[in-house]
């Protein structure tokens, strides 16, 4: 495949970065110190969210620190190919709450020698791997597993407990239902819930 040539003449080099951890671990925030240091090198940097996530901001990417950047927010993962420009960075959020087509996304993209920096949750409230996060672990060439702070005992958290009741896996919410925990705290708070 043809790739893109870059300022001096060579061919530009493309891969994927995943940034992944519990809620509230910085995932958001170190997607946004990544995308902002490309931006003050001057590169053309795009960045996507799905539609589902509104919690703070329909068109902006913001972390629980109330840190933000512009996003274009896309139902589907292929909606990102129609939509990526000229770019030499791609940014994406919540990549777990994307169809399993994420992957190809990503890949093709580093194919044509663009940066991907990609940024999900690891596991969902029940502890399982979440969506197409294990599937971008594999392709990637960078991996990033930040940690929360456990809410019971301080050490550090990987696991995001949701406090209240129900089986489905996507539930949009903040520090009133989710926590992060310690894999002993949530063994736990989950032997407790059942």
């Amino acid at each position: 495949m043809f790739l893109e040539q870059s300022r001096k003449g060579e061919p530009k080099k493309g891969w994927i970065e995943v940034i992944a951890g519990s809620m509230f671990s910085g995932k958001t925030e170190e997607l946004i110190r990544r995308l902002r240091r490309a931006e003050f090198a001057k590169q053309n940097v795009e960045i996507f969210k799905p539609t589902i996530d509104v919690r703070y901001s329909e068109e902006e990417v913001v972390s629980h620190n109330a840190n933000s950047i512009r996003s274009t927010p896309v139902p589907s993962a292929a909606n990102i190919l129609l939509m990526v420009g000229d770019v030499d960075v791609v940014g994406v959020d919540e990549a777990q709450f994307f169809d399993n087509g994420i992957v190809e996304v990503c890949v093709q993209l580093a194919n044509q020698g663009i940066r991907v920096i990609v940024a999900g949750l690891d596991m969902d409230f029940a502890g399982r791997p979440f969506g197409p996060m294990p599937a971008l672990f594999a392709v990637a060439e960078y991996v990033t597993k930040v940690h929360a702070v456990c809410m019971h005992c301080g050490e550090l958290a990987q696991y995001s407990h949701r406090k209240s009741a129900g089986e489905s896996i996507v539930v949009l919410g903040e520090k009133d239902i989710y926590e992060p925990l310690c894999r002993r705290c949530y063994n736990e708070e989950t032997k407790q819930d059942k």
